[in-house]
């Protein structure tokens, strides 16, 4: 994936998430927030 295009959906999320790989990307960060989340507790 280009970095524009990267960037773009991270400007941009309801946009791109259609998107497979904009999907993948958004999974993959709210798997990191939930576990600083349990890093935190």
């Amino acid at each position: 994936m280009p970095k524009k295009a990267t960037t773009a959906a991270k400007k941009a999320p309801a946009k791109t998430a259609t998107k497979p790989a904009a999907k993948k990307t958004t999974a993959k960060k709210t798997t990191a927030k939930k576990t600083t989340a349990a890093k935190k507790k």
